[in-house]
């Protein structure tokens, strides 16, 4: 079974969901035993502020900046769907498809609660908003000259 998973924003910009800074009771590790509390945290970051901070440095980084356009084309682009979404190695299950089954139409209840529950435990592909490849990011630098060559005009 394959399992996708996603970065919440909250991983660019709030510390606080990895802190349990309402002391709710989380049980224990069933392992080791120790009270489960604030999440641990890889040995790179010093804190949550910390580990926020370098994944947004991270993501916003140039090496992030210049494959975002691939991601896009993946995620809502023209590798979304069809032959190139399969040799981009791009397809989920036919229910995942906003379009895939039209539930009002529908009647088995335990069918209707089937595709339903398929979408809350795996998640839905996104409509698709591009059906060329998208274009590369210009980094800071491209866009600061081009503002230049502008403003001479």
């Amino acid at each position: 079974m394959n399992d996708y998973k996603e970065l919440v924003p909250e991983f660019y910009y709030l510390p606080d969901f990895l802190l349990n800074i309402n002391n709710l009771p989380l049980g224990t590790n069933g392992k080791e035993g120790f009270v489960l509390h604030h999440v641990a945290l890889p040995p790179w970051a010093d804190s949550a502020l910390d580990f926020v901070l370098k994944n947004r440095m991270a993501l916003e980084s140039e090496l992030v900046s210049s494959s975002l356009n691939t991601w896009i084309d993946l995620i809502f682009g023209y590798k979304q769907r069809g032959q190139t979404a399969e040799d981009a190695l791009n397809v989920y299950h036919s229910l995942a498809y906003e379009d895939s089954v039209d539930l009002d139409a529908v009647i088995d209840t335990v069918e209707k609660k089937a595709i339903e529950e398929q979408s809350i435990n795996f998640g839905a592909v996104p409509k698709q908003l591009f059906l060329k490849p998208h274009p590369y990011r210009l980094d800071t630098r491209s866009k600061s000259d081009i503002s230049q060559k502008l403003d001479k005009k």
